[in-house]
């Protein structure tokens, strides 16, 4: 097909979605790569969460997100959080985080992420969600006094190709 040849030759960056269900408490997070600022002015960013992953469900309910861009040493995080399903296993379990705003899980060894106000949800993108999201909390690992704490190479969707997805696509 000729979208799956063009599809072959893009590579993009990965990121992992949190989210907290805003009564139960129950938290969730995913491996995505669709993912893209969208507006300047104000900042938006949209991030699309696959409707058959158990995040879906939470992402739903919640009134924020924390999108977390991985670094190229983060294969084992992209790997718990693209290949273990939040149906059977606490992904958080496993791996280091604290609460955020509404309680929103952020993972410590990500430090380049944010968190945003869920502004609308898009239920006709094929079979994603799309959250537009104001972000809140922006923490790109700076400070105010420079660049980046450590240097930030993103870990691309070509590094990821060997996982195999928690849910079917």
């Amino acid at each position: 097909m000729l979208f799956e040849r063009f599809a072959d030759t893009l590579d993009y960056p990965m990121f992992v979605v949190t989210a907290v269900h805003p009564v139960t408490g129950e938290r969730s997070g995913c491996l995505v790569g669709f993912a893209s600022q969208c507006g300047m002015e104000p900042v938006r960013f949209l991030v699309c969460v696959s409707a058959v992953n158990h995040t879906h469900r939470i992402a739903l309910a919640s009134p924020v997100l924390a999108v977390h861009a991985l670094g190229e040493r983060r294969h084992a995080l992209a790997a718990l959080f693209g290949e273990r399903t939040g149906d059977h296993v606490d992904k958080f379990a496993h791996c280091a985080w604290e609460p955020g705003p509404a309680g929103v899980p952020l993972l410590t060894d990500c430090p380049v992420r944010i968190v945003g106000t869920v502004l609308h949800r898009l239920d006709r993108l094929g079979d994603h969600t799309g959250f537009v999201l104001a972000p809140i909390e922006p923490d790109a690992g700076t400070d105010d006094a420079g660049p980046p704490r450590e240097d930030h190479v993103p870990l691309m969707f070509s590094a990821v190709r060997d996982l195999h997805p928690g849910h079917p696509a």
